[in-house]
């Protein structure tokens, strides 16, 4: 697994993207197909760390507006050539939400100029939004 780099370094901004999902939508989803939705979208890091949370629902909803947030940053929308296990969002040393880029994330990463994405997370108990911002 790629190691992330510390969001703390040094870079040039070229892209951002945000995005809101509803969290009774991503729930309802995972409800009516299961443990198939959840390793369609998510990753197994991902999931373990929903999974160990009261919020859970909110975290998974907050990850999943990263994913899309994360294909508008970089311009290629959800399918093809980035997908949506292309980048998960885990925890760094303090907490903080970290893009892991899979081969995919990091070759859409590059051929953008970029070399990692910061992400931010926030939720209420209704909607989660994310931004995430393509760094050179």
């Amino acid at each position: 697994m790629p190691t992330p780099l510390t969001p703390y370094e040094p870079g040039t901004f070229l892209n951002i993207g945000t995005d809101i999902a509803e969290v009774t939508r991503v729930r309802a989803s995972a409800e009516r197909m299961g443990e198939a939705f959840l390793k369609k979208v998510f990753t197994d890091a991902e999931i373990a760390l929903c999974e160990q949370s009261a919020n859970k629902w909110q975290r998974y909803a907050a990850r999943f507006a990263a994913k899309e947030a994360a294909s508008k940053a970089l311009g290629t929308g959800i399918g093809g050539h980035f997908g949506l296990k292309s980048v998960s969002v885990e925890s760094g040393p303090d907490g903080e939400p970290v893009a892991v880029l899979d081969e995919a994330g990091q070759k859409a990463v590059a051929q953008r100029g970029g070399t990692r994405l910061l992400v931010t997370l926030s939720h209420t108990a209704e909607l989660a939004t994310a931004t995430v911002v393509l760094i050179k």
